[in-house]
């Protein structure tokens, strides 16, 4: 397979390039920023030889925030039979989602660390490259995660996510029930549901309010 590496790192660039040709795959490209990623693909793209797999750093210069997962989703959406494969210090759940937003077909994710496990990772490699998925375990573990948070609020009406927004926003029961045009009691009455659906019981440490509004910040 043809692959392109994105690394600021000498040392871990050449070390992946050397780790690849090891093992029979051509490297056909190795930078150290985001911008050059773009132009190297393109170069091989308008050559008639798009690479098969990119393997990029999430955090590149020049300001080593999300330099590299911005290139590879530019390139996804441009190059869909493009197989991408970031890889990040520790698990950064925002940029995961982004790449994953679209299609997860040629798609990977892996923690640096994984990257000394030879085998694993060249197999990762191999994996994207031929279009399937390859996630770092605590990466699938946050994604989860975050999935059940999500799952709990799909569990409310849309009135009750209407009342929950408002107590998001500071509102009392009574500007609730006068901006959605209820009773005061049936605010209460959407108010109690919700406390029931995101198991939020009555304790005298927690403010069950507080606590819901928590919940909805965090989706």
């Amino acid at each position: 397979m043809r692959v392109v590496i994105a690394e600021d790192s000498v040392l871990l660039r050449e070390g992946l390039t050397r780790l690849l040709t090891d093992r029979g795959h051509e490297v056909v490209g190795g930078v150290g920023d985001g911008e050059a990623l773009v132009r190297r693909v393109a170069e091989l793209a308008d050559g008639g030889r798009l690479p098969d797999v990119v393997v990029a750093d999430v955090r590149m210069p020049p300001t080593h925030t999300d330099e590299g997962v911005r290139a590879a989703v530019a390139l996804r959406s441009r190059y869909p039979d493009l197989g991408v494969l970031v890889l990040s210090q520790y698990v950064e759940e925002q940029y995961a989602t982004e790449l994953l937003a679209g299609s997860s077909r040629g798609v990977g994710y892996l923690l640096k660390d994984r990257v000394a496990e030879v085998r694993e990772f060249v197999d990762a490699v191999v994996r994207v490259a031929e279009g399937g998925t390859a996630l770092d375990p605590e990466v699938v573990a946050q994604l989860l995660g975050r999935s059940r948070k999500q799952d709990v609020l799909a569990g409310l009406t849309p009135r009750e996510r209407e009342v929950l927004a408002l107590m998001a926003e500071g509102r009392t029961n009574a500007a609730i029930a006068s901006t959605l045009v209820v009773s005061h009691g049936a605010v209460e009455k959407h108010i109690s549901n919700i406390f029931l659906k995101l198991d939020l019981s009555p304790s005298e440490g927690d403010h069950r309010r507080v606590l819901a509004v928590l919940r909805y910040l965090e989706n």
